[in-house]
């Protein structure tokens, strides 16, 4: 991203206008995760957002960054798994503006049901993600709508605004778990950290049945999966975003790929240790850690619980000892 985008005062400015819409999350340091993993671990928590998720904080300069640069705009399209959409239907409905969100087929149930309730028309197409965005990118060009992309700088810029909370709030963290969708969380972190000056590693977190991000990682190039099969579905993603890539490639120290049972596991973990809620992606980091528990023994570390928003029963399957079928 430019640098003008990513400068300490302009990612200052862009949560200037996230906290006009919303207060800023908490981060805590919970004695019996600390027991679990031997270190002294902080978790960031988006879960706590007016929308269940850091996604909301996009959407609001997003939305921002539409109305002054495109002020005839009517409307907008998108396509997610969920909390993308409800940050966009929940900024969209804020300005006045329309929103048609495309889900695939078999989406989270309640996901579907917080967009609706945040005023956006909801179509159900295609398998998975990357066939619901080419479904959005043609009714966006048929009914004359705004595209809005699964990443964007000022996405981005909005995004950032957690990451300047957790740094701000806790100094000298050794390393920061991150999971990887489309990529504004990882390339939200890597923006603040820098602008701050920070030598804090950022680790990218992605599920063995989605390893894109990874595969591109290490390769250099887009990679794109066969398919993307976990439960944990803010992270199921079977094409990389190539602007994202860059930024991720550059800036995270590595990219780790966890098993659907060990994102339930965490998910349990975080309800016995804090009683929050957490999604599946936003458990993946703390997977992570766990899997990464020997290099973290004693260290000051963070994970980013990114959302909360799982449906009842796949929440009543996880805590009932069993792993949810994508």
């Amino acid at each position: 991203m430019p640098d003008n985008t990513t400068s300490l005062a302009s990612l200052k400015a862009a949560a200037t206008r996230v906290y006009a819409a919303m207060p800023a999350t908490p981060q805590y340091a919970w004695p019996m995760l600390a027991a679990e993993l031997g270190a002294e671990l902080w978790v960031k928590h988006e879960n706590h957002t007016p929308a269940g998720a850091f996604k909301v904080r996009g959407g609001i300069t997003f939305i921002d960054w539409l109305r002054e640069t495109h002020p005839e705009c009517r409307g907008i399209a998108t396509a997610t798994r969920g909390n993308h959409g409800q940050s966009q239907a929940r900024a969209a409905a804020a300005a006045g503006l329309e929103a048609t969100i495309v889900v695939p087929h078999g989406n989270a149930r309640e996901k579907n049901d917080a967009m609706r309730g945040f005023g956006a028309k909801l179509i159900e197409h295609g398998k998975d993600f990357d066939e619901s965005r080419e479904k959005a990118k043609r009714l966006a060009a048929l009914e004359d709508l705004y595209l809005v992309p699964p990443f964007h700088q000022a996405l981005v810029s909005g995004v950032a605004s957690y990451a300047l909370e957790l740094f701000s709030a806790v100094p000298h963290i050794k390393r920061v778990y991150v999971p990887i969708g489309c990529g504004s969380g990882i390339c939200a972190v890597i923006a603040a950290r820098d602008a701050m000056g920070l030598d804090t590693e950022v680790i990218g977190v992605v599920s063995t049945e989605a390893t894109a991000a990874q595969q591109a990682f290490l390769s250099g190039k887009p990679e794109t999966t066969a398919s993307a099969r976990t439960f944990a579905d803010g992270v199921a993603v079977r094409s990389v975003v190539p602007e994202a890539l860059a930024i991720y490639r550059e800036g995270a120290q590595r990219v780790i790929a966890v098993s659907d049972d060990e994102i339930a596991h965490a998910m349990r973990l975080y309800f016995r240790c804090t009683h929050n809620v957490s999604e599946g992606a936003g458990a993946a980091p703390l997977a992570a850690a766990i899997r990464e528990k020997d290099i973290n023994a004693g260290e000051r570390i963070a994970v980013i619980l990114c959302g909360g928003n799982v449906d009842t029963e796949v929440f009543q399957e996880v805590l009932s000892g069993r792993t949810p079928q994508a």
